[in-house]
């Protein structure tokens, strides 16, 4: 079954990491999907409100529903921006469309394991993969089980990554804990912000992991950063990008 879509870009992807977008809309299209970019999408609105300002982050909010609201799902290749519109956008008038896209905007991982139900890529990354799980997508939109929850491990992202050939998913010390960006967070408590994110790049070196891997590039970005600056050679690549790596 086709499905007809809408792909919802974040804003530090467009500037910064287009080729995740790239890789996203290739994906998609490959399983099936009929994709719509709606060229009049802007923020989600998520950054104003994460500065304790959300009332004025409304107006993003109700031209994020006019832009999507005739499309059954809107899908994105980030956990923090799927949870922004899932959980925040209850503080506007609950319409049939801001209802419909509160329930209907996912994340990429829940798209292709909950809509799709792909068993199977045609994807090889003959690497040593270590998962960074975002807090937005792990404890907001529960797409793993985090370890302070009872209850069976589960993980979408894992899920998705045994479907690549020959990748290698390396088992790490503290496996969901936060890299330490948090979005506004990583500049008003920056000393905090990079030591956390020292410590979560050191289990993934210390594990002999080649690239790092995420739902969410607003994590990568930040360990990248950190990376460049110990002159680190681990790479990071989105979700994404690997499940599109043929």
């Amino acid at each position: 079954m086709t499905e007809e879509i809408a792909l919802f870009i974040p804003c530090y992807i467009d500037q910064f990491y287009p080729q995740v977008g790239i890789a996203t809309l290739k994906l998609l299209k490959k399983l099936g999907c009929k994709v719509h970019y709606p060229m009049d999408q802007t923020c989600c609105g998520q950054p104003m409100a994460n500065a304790g300002r959300e009332t004025k982050a409304v107006a993003s909010y109700h031209h994020f529903i006019d832009t999507f609201k005739d499309y059954n799902y809107v899908v994105a290749p980030s956990g923090s921006c799927v949870y922004h519109v899932r959980k925040h956008y209850d503080i506007i008038r609950q319409t049939k469309e801001v209802t419909h896209l509160r329930k209907n905007t996912l994340d990429l991982s829940e798209f292709l394991i909950d809509v799709l139900k792909i068993q199977e890529l045609k994807a090889r990354f003959p690497f040593k993969v270590g998962l960074h799980n975002s807090c937005h997508g792990l404890r907001g939109l529960r797409i793993g089980q985090s370890s302070e929850r009872v209850g069976n491990d589960f993980s979408k992202l894992s899920q998705l990554l045994g479907l690549v050939k020959d990748l290698q998913l390396v088992p790490l010390e503290r496996y969901d804990e936060c890299c330490g960006f948090g979005g506004t967070f990583a500049v008003t408590e920056e000393a905090i912000s990079v030591q956390m994110g020292q410590d979560r790049l050191l289990d993934h070196q210390r594990n002999g992991v080649e690239v790092i891997t995420a739902g969410d590039m607003s994590c990568l970005m930040h360990l990248e950063g950190i990376a460049k600056r110990q002159k680190n050679p681990v790479r990071v690549m989105h979700l994404a990008e690997i499940l599109n790596h043929e």
